[in-house]
């Protein structure tokens, strides 16, 4: 053996621990900082969430919502835009304990009786204000999970252990596109492992409503061309659903249930087709279709 081999070789050892000691190093580091793998992407949902009985009841909708969510993976966390909160600017939920909020009248005592006790999210709510930059989002401690969020949720992850924040649609910008393009800030998140969950409806006219199951045909046909535009990847027309013809303005009386939807669409990555679940309209005048992207 020649003199300085077993040297050599003593060199050469040491270095190779120290390169595996600093990958292990780097890969904790990127581990605690928050840094994304292939592995944590979640797909982003839209709920048409329907009455609040679809907490309670067995139906077809509460079991639909129940099948999907079987194949979803684990999130780490859920962030939901909701119909039912408008704030004037843009606000997140940070609280530890979100309150269930009963925002509705006329049910029965078991349903205004439920809760949904899931843990809030503040730590992803101060990422959440943190990644989006066209607006300023302000923390609130106030408000809670309204049905539109714990109404789908309490059927999907009835456990009740994934952490639920929301993130208020602001009533002040009425233009379809400028929540798609706020939404689209929303993407690094899902890389993240936070679900994001649009939920509304998106033919919504409570004003028309019948208790039936029978939808009126502009309804049907109105809930049947946005889903050829979401298959279409036509956003931009969506976006616009103001000139989607005369039966957008009974559709579509207000956009508080319509938007959520778009959150979920600005997610879509390239390569991703959506999936659709409970397509119905029901009571007349309300879709209930539902879609998965990724």
């Amino acid at each position: 053996m020649a003199p300085g081999s077993k040297d050599r070789r003593t060199f050469l050892k040491q270095l190779s621990v120290g390169i595996l000691s600093m990958t292990a190093l780097s890969a904790l580091g990127k581990t605690l900082s928050g840094n994304p793998s292939k592995s944590d992407k979640m797909p982003v949902l839209f709920v048409g969430h329907g009455t609040p009985m679809n907490a309670i009841e067995d139906n077809e909708f509460s079991r639909a919502w129940q099948k999907e969510a079987k194949g979803l993976p684990k999130p780490k966390a859920i962030l939901c835009i909701s119909a039912h909160w408008e704030t004037n600017g843009s606000c997140v939920t940070a609280m530890a304990q979100p309150r269930t909020l009963h925002d509705f009248w006329g049910f029965p005592p078991n349903l205004c009786e439920k809760r949904y006790p899931a843990p809030g999210a503040p730590e992803w709510a101060t990422t959440t204000r943190e990644t989006i930059k066209r607006t300023r989002v302000e923390p609130d401690a106030e408000w809670g999970l309204d049905h539109g969020t714990w109404v789908p949720l309490c059927r999907m992850f009835p456990e009740a252990t994934v952490p639920v924040f929301q993130l208020s649609l602001d009533r002040t910008k009425p233009d379809g596109r400028y929540h798609y393009v706020l939404a689209r800030e929303l993407a690094p998140l899902r890389d993240r492992g936070l679900l994001i969950v649009g939920s509304g409806n998106m033919v919504h006219n409570l004003g028309l409503m019948e208790w039936t199951d029978k939808p009126f045909d502009w309804a049907e046909e109105f809930d049947a061309k946005l889903k050829s535009l979401i298959l279409k990847r036509d956003h931009e027309a969506l976006c616009r659903y103001e000139d989607l013809g005369p039966a957008s303005r009974l559709a579509i009386p207000t956009n508080e249930h319509y938007l959520p939807m778009l959150y979920t669409l600005a997610l879509q990555g390239k390569d991703e087709t959506p999936s659709f679940f409970a397509e119905k309209v029901t009571f007349g005048s309300i879709s209930m279709r539902g879609f998965k992207i990724g």
